[in-house]
């Protein structure tokens, strides 16, 4: 049995995204928050602040996908710069030592507060229901490893070995049994 998903919520007024991550930030999760991101950004959206208060952990796929949003927001495009740094709101100790030590903590601006995020009363996303396939599943796992290992060399001997299973597994699902 998967270990239960995040629950993503969204509060947005104007051109700013608040979501709310409430739970464990993991793997199974990770595709509907990047599907959820992407989304945002498409409907204009440019000021993100992610509201940590409730989540409980995050693991190395989730944040690998967290990693990636925040080098897209923050790397210049046609050399104009892009949106605001994504902000982390009240993120617990454990996931800010997380960030720091996988050396992606620059890439986000970590706030904490204690008043509620204004905005549009919150929708929550919670996935359709739809089961994502084993081998979206891994290839998301594989990209956001490989992103870590590109954002920080130091994580190159952390996850290489999982990148390798992980692209060995993916070409296994590609090429059936």
């Amino acid at each position: 049995m998967a270990p239960p998903s995040a629950k993503l919520l969204v509060y947005a007024s104007g051109h700013s995204a608040c979501v709310r991550i409430a739970g464990r930030a993991n793997f199974t999760s990770s595709i509907d928050f990047k599907m959820l991101l992407n989304g945002l950004v498409q409907k204009g959206y440019d000021c993100f602040v992610l509201d940590l208060s409730d989540c409980i952990l995050m693991d190395s796929t989730f944040l690998g996908v967290l990693a990636g949003f925040g080098l897209k927001m923050t790397t210049p495009q046609n050399g104009e710069p892009q949106a605001r740094p994504i902000q982390l709101l009240n993120p617990n100790q454990r996931i800010a030592e997380l960030l720091e030590n996988l050396g992606v903590a620059h890439l986000f601006k970590t706030v904490t507060r204690t008043e509620d995020v204004p905005g549009e009363p919150a929708v929550d996303t919670a996935p359709d229901g739809k089961e994502h396939s084993r081998e979206e599943v891994t290839r998301n796992c594989l990209e956001a490893h490989r992103i870590l290992m590109e954002i920080a060399p130091g994580n190159v001997s952390k996850f290489k070995e999982v990148a390798q299973f992980l692209a060995e597994d993916l070409k296994k699902t590609q090429t059936g049994p």
